[in-house]
């Protein structure tokens, strides 16, 4: 046992434990177990072999103990240092009569007794006298006294402490609150003063974020604009380059229309001129004569 409890620390403080298993270690006695344990609320101890209680430390925060299948039959006045107790489970142990349980009767947080397969319940009106001797148990081997089974969540919050019992336990100080008119408090002079400043402080960081955010809203609007219009004035550029490239070849197209007819009319005329300086060839290729020509030749037929 005492290697498993050494094992189960993992290098902690036994101070800082709340829960320890050391179920199936095998020991008849409890070895490593120490008074260090102040805050362990949890111990389990199923199926160790333990034959006595002798030795059991003082654990003043422990709630749960289980301590099933052992052979238990006698010594739990040893458990008299965990007066916070309010579960605990003997089932399967060697418990024979009621006297063994009455030591008991001094833990008055008990809430939940497991006795199940031990001898003792096998006397005569065993669950009425064990609820007469624990005024504070609320269930016995997880039935109540009408016989009604414990529900895991009254179980559950039972192990976990959450229960009336520390309701005196509790001090809290609610000097600083004071009622007055129907406002909350009034706290001392030190904490009104440092709440403004907090609120200005929140304020201060929230407003200075929201600038900032603004700041860099209105920087991207400007690069957005300022590239937009750059596109604009690109799209532009090309469109009076494109225009300009069109126009300038409608222009020299019409240029050389005009040329081309202009040459053409000019060799019409030449070509006029020359046949009627030269005269035309008649169907025979014989050149023919003008006009003038016929006439003094017609004008000399006459005379002869």
């Amino acid at each position: 046992m005492e290697k498993r409890v050494a094992l189960e620390l993992r290098g902690r403080n036994p101070s800082q434990v709340k829960e320890l298993n050391l179920d199936n270690c095998r020991s008849t006695n409890i070895v490593g177990l120490t008074d260090e344990y102040t805050n362990l609320e949890i111990l389990s101890l199923n199926n160790v072999g333990l034959t006595t209680l002798k030795g059991f430390p003082k654990l003043p925060k422990l709630r749960k103990l289980e301590l099933s299948d052992n052979r238990i039959s006698n010594g739990l006045n040893f458990l008299n240092g965990c007066k916070k107790l309010t579960h605990l489970n003997l089932s399967g142990n060697k418990i024979k009569d009621l006297e063994t349980l009455k030591p008991l009767e001094e833990f008055e947080y008990l809430k939940n007794l497991d006795l199940f397969n031990n001898e003792v319940t096998g006397i005569d009106d065993y669950r009425s006298k064990v609820f007469g001797l624990h005024p504070s148990l609320k269930y016995l081997d997880g039935f109540d006294k009408e016989d009604r089974e414990a529900e895991d969540s009254e179980e559950e919050d039972e192990m976990n402490g959450n229960n009336d019992s520390d309701d005196e336990n509790l001090d809290i100080d609610l000097g600083p609150l004071v009622i007055d008119d129907g406002s909350l408090s009034e706290r001392p002079e030190e904490s009104r003063t440092t709440l403004p400043m907090l609120l200005y402080t929140v304020y201060g960081l929230l407003f200075h974020m929201g600038y900032l955010l603004r700041s860099s809203e209105v920087e991207d609007e400007e690069d957005e604009d300022i590239s937009l219009s750059a596109v604009y004035n690109d799209n532009l550029v090309e469109e009076s380059s494109a225009s300009s490239l069109f126009d300038g070849s409608d222009v020299s197209e019409e240029e050389d229309i005009e040329d081309e007819e202009e040459d053409g009319e000019n060799d019409a005329d030449g070509d006029h001129n020359n046949k009627v300086q030269d005269g035309d060839e008649n169907a025979d290729g014989e050149p023919e004569e003008s006009t003038r020509g016929k006439k003094r030749k017609h004008e000399d037929d006459d005379e002869n």
